[in-house]
């Protein structure tokens, strides 16, 4: 995923389909080494921080 649309999700109040090795995310904040802070939907306690290129957008 490219950071301009990592950032745009992140920023969104609407929920996108953002997957990281196939499980749902969310998007928390996208840093500046093309990074992006995430945890998976229902456990906001599992936050971590992965490689933009790892996110998957599906439709």
């Amino acid at each position: 995923m490219n950071r301009q649309r990592a950032i745009e999700i992140s920023e969104s109040a609407i929920m996108k389909n953002v997957t990281y090795q196939d499980a749902p995310i969310v998007i928390q904040h996208v840093n500046e080494d093309e990074t992006a802070r995430i945890y998976p939907i229902g456990n906001s306690e599992q936050e971590m921080t992965v490689p933009l290129s790892s996110l998957t957008e599906n439709p």
